[in-house]
């Protein structure tokens, strides 16, 4: 390093201009009197005493008279520590600074940008983990392989775990295993054009990142139902309406769950129609007071505002985009039932789970 900069540096450390040029020219010269290092710095002769003394208090150096006021550098061990100790100061300083910007703590802002991919996966890795009703996940195989243990967590905490596999933009797409599909979602769909990497938990938590040949790379963490809703969507018509199905451990026979309230309708409009007495058991939420609430009666009435115009057995999504609800009674009591944003009806399903089908 170059007198300059060491200079430089010293400065940064917090000495004065003049008691880092003072400090290096005794560096260099040993010992010598104040004249000699006024001389040999920049130092002005009438601020030379006050600048060593300074440098002494701070303990860089040592004054003592000989005929004439004298310096020479003090032992450099403190020195040298207080140093070392500023630059791990801002070293620490420096990775907080980075942690902060690319990992703002998502639990104070609803919304939040973030900087690169692996924060983006390290978020839903940790938020599917705690998942607890549902997933949903678009995804490369790359990426499954690396959330799959997550995936299987969530599976064992009892969530529905729909999984879309999509290409990466330059890669071959080689799909997981049967087996490594069984453990790790309920169900499985294939894209075959890339897409960008997106993760829906719980109805509330959402991790969005471009594919991989975006212009810019960055990504969204969402804490927040409304905003997971219009994500949600995206979902349902990109990445699972009408991609093909690679694997599914669904039950045909009761009990039969649901986490999709209007993937229920389309399920059982067609058995009302045929005179069915459906029983079911709903977990939701009161759109009232937001209390978790479990109901278990008959289904009476499935409405939609959609209308149909064909004589297919399956209603089409299109149908259900609106309102969307379904009666449910129990006994004395009616209730209607909507799904995911759920305001006009007195429940919001969470989970259906038919009992049985007379």
């Amino acid at each position: 390093m170059e007198s300059d900069e060491l200079t430089e540096t010293l400065e940064d450390a917090g000495l004065s201009p003049y008691q880092a040029d003072a400090f290096v020219t005794l560096l260099e010269l040993g010992s010598a009197s104040a004249t000699d290092v006024a001389q040999a710095s920049s130092v002005p002769d009438p601020r030379i005493y006050d600048v060593l003394r300074g440098l002494e208090d701070q303990g860089y150096i040592e004054t003592y008279e000989q005929d004439s006021l004298h310096a020479r550098a003090h032992d450099p061990a403190e020195v040298l520590a207080d140093l070392r100790s500023r630059a791990d100061r801002f070293q620490t300083a420096a990775d907080e600074i980075e942690d902060r910007w690319s990992r703002p703590d998502i639990e104070e802002h609803k919304v939040s940008i973030v900087k690169r991919l692996d924060t983006v996966l390290d978020q839903a890795e940790e938020s599917i983990r705690s998942a607890t009703n549902q997933v949903q996940i678009g995804l490369t195989p790359a990426q499954f392989d690396e959330l799959a243990d997550a995936l299987e967590t969530a599976r064992e905490n009892g969530a529905d775990v729909k999984v879309c596999l999509v290409p990466s933009v330059d890669t071959e797409m080689d799909l997981p295993s049967a087996d490594a599909l069984a453990r790790a979602c309920t169900e499985a769909r294939h894209r075959s054009v890339p897409s960008p990497f997106l993760a829906l938990i719980d109805r509330s938590r959402t991790c969005f990142a471009p594919h991989g040949e975006s212009t810019n790379e960055y990504g969204v963490i969402v804490n927040d139902r409304t905003h997971a809703y219009v994500f949600n969507w995206y979902f349902q018509t990109c990445l699972w309406e009408v991609q093909e199905t690679i694997h599914s451990n669904r039950r045909d026979e009761p009990p039969i769950t649901y986490v999709d309230l209007r993937r229920c309708l389309r399920d059982v409009e067609p058995l009302l129609e045929e005179g069915a007495t459906i029983e079911m058991t709903i977990d939701a939420l009161e759109t009232d007071s937001g209390r978790e609430v479990t109901r278990r009666g008959t289904i009476a009435d499935v409405t939609y505002a959609g209308v149909s115009t064909d004589d297919e057995r399956i209603t089409p999504l299109s149908q259900l985009a609106g309102k969307a609800s379904l009666t449910l009674e129990t006994g004395d009591e009616r209730y209607t039932v909507g799904g995911w944003g759920a305001m006009l009806e007195d429940l919001e399903a969470t989970r259906l789970t038919i009992e049985s089908i007379d």
